[in-house]
């Protein structure tokens, strides 16, 4: 059922409410992409199991597959019958009018990212674009997210090793990083500081002193995408120098995959397939909650009221 704008504008305040509480405690709201009904079930059960406030986020791939209205349907269902903070991130929104449409839809978070489906996107139009969704995000206080360009890797298993001196190239700088926050008034920097999308063989390896310089050099929040396949002292670190948000999405596909298909092999005869859930939506919800411990957001939660 649709939200009201006033129920829109009561949700993003206590987002942004979260985000204060996040800077001022020094821990990291975990963004869990969800897949299905069942990532969604672990992630609650995750956060009702370590009284925890988290973010559910889609992504294009996901929003075709799932619709914005039935997100958010589920995640206000969950929510209330649960009792567990939990707000949506639309993520990636690969242009203006898919940025809207979440807005729209009551999505208390909006990442805005022109480069995700134009790589040659200029910087001009990049700000151009971002700008027009934080003006447009003023109808619902939406919180708005984006990054000067494009941001590597994919949500997937790599097999290639992480060339950094490649990756370095795209490093948010915070001169850079400044100018960008100034010129689209968003509320929160997506930094480039060694994370980047997807698994890979080796372990990802943040730049936590240039971190710690974008900290300094902005008044926004900072997020950081592509947690998956990061060693989690980097997340106890990346809290305590003023990180808000972390993405978490192939660690939890892994999950979901592994154990599914372990669960078919032992038991070849059952076609009634969520009978076999159970034990993966545990699988995801154990990685949830390994998460949550590292971003230091276990025990933060407060019950967002519904009126």
């Amino acid at each position: 059922m649709p939200l009201t704008l006033r129920e829109m504008r009561e949700n993003t305040a206590a987002a942004r409410d979260l985000m204060k509480r996040a800077r001022a405690e020094n821990f990291a709201v975990g963004a869990f992409n969800l897949d299905n009904q069942e990532t969604l079930k672990a992630v609650v059960a995750a956060a009702k199991a370590k009284n925890s406030p988290v973010m559910v986020e889609v992504s294009k791939g996901e929003v075709d597959a799932l619709g914005l209205d039935n997100v958010r349907d589920m995640v206000d269902n969950y929510r209330a019958t649960d009792g567990v903070e939990m707000y949506i991130n639309l993520d990636h929104s690969p242009s203006v009018a898919d940025a809207i449409a979440g807005i729209e839809a009551g999505f208390e978070f909006i990442h805005i990212d022109i480069s995700q489906a134009r790589h040659d996107a200029s910087e001009e139009e990049i700000i151009a674009e971002t700008r027009q969704i934080v003006e447009y995000a003023k109808l619902t206080g939406a919180l708005v997210e984006s990054e000067p360009h494009y941001f590597g890797g994919s949500s997937n298993v790599h097999k290639e090793t992480i060339d950094y001196e490649e990756i370095k190239k795209t490093f948010s700088t915070p001169d850079g990083a400044r100018a960008f926050v100034e010129a689209t008034g968003i509320d929160t920097f997506a930094a480039a500081v060694g994370n980047l999308h997807g698994k890979y063989p080796v372990p990802k390896v943040l730049d936590l002193d240039l971190l710690q310089q974008l900290r300094d050099a902005l008044d926004c929040n900072i997020s950081l995408h592509g947690g998956s396949g990061t060693p989690e002292h980097y997340f106890v670190s990346a809290a305590k120098i003023g990180v808000s948000k972390i993405n978490i999405n192939s660690d939890m596909r892994v999950a979901f995959r592994n154990t599914l298909e372990k669960a078919l092999d032992e038991n070849p005869d059952e076609f009634a397939v969520v009978k076999l859930m159970d034990e993966v939506i545990a699988a995801v919800q154990q990685v949830v909650e390994t998460k949550i411990e590292a971003f230091g957001s276990s025990g933060k939660a407060l019950l967002v009221s519904r009126k």
